[in-house]
């Protein structure tokens, strides 16, 4: 991988932001639980574990996950 932003990068942070943004906001409008978030980050992050062995990249489901963990520790915060 480069170190200049590909475009499909920027399109793919960009959804991340906005999810991130949208959970944090149904969190603190307690839409849905604390409990909620974490299961579904942490399923997720269980998706993409599992998918390592079996994937042609590897690489790209453990950023996957690394970014999910990140995501975790923000929200939780």
């Amino acid at each position: 991988m480069t170190e200049h932003a590909r475009p499909h990068d920027a399109e793919g942070l960009a959804a991340l932001g906005i999810c991130e943004s949208l959970l944090l906001a149904l969190l603190e409008r307690n839409i849905i639980s604390q409990e909620d978030v974490d299961g579904l980050l942490e399923d997720v992050a269980t998706t993409h574990n599992g998918a390592i062995a079996a994937s042609s990249e590897p690489e790209r489901h453990r950023a996957v996950v690394s970014i999910v963990e990140s995501i975790i520790i923000s929200v939780r915060g």
